[in-house]
């Protein structure tokens, strides 16, 4: 995958370092050219100074090939307009936003750009968002047989009852994060679009379980 990353922090610079490791190829934009120091001297990606929403400047950066998307800078207003120029100028599928006041997050998520307020802000978070495909372990037992993880849904499970995911996947949903929060299911809760879902499950189950809630749901189910 390639990777565009507005904002060369802490947070931008730890997660184009984590990008870079995991393999795949990363562009890192920041109006500061000092800022690229904290990419160290092995930092193999490109390092673009200019304003992250800019046109030539995402293009230096390889918009046309980015598979994801993350403004991780310091202002609100950029993350947010950087974000919205990917997705809806540029057509990236993955793009996330940092937001420093939570209360504009929910906001921001009925634009259709999923955004990480500072408090719960970690690179893990963003990579999370950005790279969903598949099974993401976020806790497992002590005898290593039962596994919390997060799990990609079709958007054919929108509207059918948690209870169904459950019954067709063999798994126990745990919570959901919705707009941004925690939410422990309750009986009749349905599944809604931009749902996350957090499952437990037998660990020998997690590979099968993916792949049917990854696909549409069958009929009658």
């Amino acid at each position: 995958m390639h990777f565009v990353i507005m904002g060369c922090g802490r947070v931008g610079s730890s997660l184009a370092l984590t990008v870079e490791q995991r393999g795949h190829s990363v562009a890192v934009v920041d109006q500061n050219a000092d800022a690229f120091r904290r990419l160290g001297p092995t930092f193999a990606g490109r390092r673009v100074t200019g304003v992250g929403f800019d046109h030539d400047t995402l293009v230096e950066a390889g918009i046309h090939e980015a598979d994801a998307f993350a403004a991780v800078s310091s202002g609100d207003n950029s993350n947010i307009l950087a974000a919205r120029v990917a997705r809806e100028k540029f057509d990236v599928e993955n793009v996330v936003a940092r937001i420093y006041d939570p209360g504009r997050a929910e906001v921001y998520e009925r634009l259709g750009i999923p955004t990480i307020a500072t408090v719960r802000w970690t690179s893990d978070q963003v990579l999370r968002r950005l790279v969903p495909e598949g099974a993401l372990s976020e806790f497992r037992d002590a005898s290593g047989r039962v596994v919390l993880v997060e799990l990609p849904v079709h958007e054919g499970w929108v509207g059918r009852p948690l209870s169904a995911l459950e019954a067709a996947a063999g798994v126990r949903v745990a919570y959901l994060t919705r707009l941004g929060q925690g939410v422990v299911p309750v009986k009749g809760m349905a599944y809604q679009e931009d749902d996350v879902v957090h499952v437990v499950v037998a660990d020998e189950r997690t590979t099968s379980a993916a792949a049917v809630l990854a696909a549409a749901p069958e009929e009658g189910a």
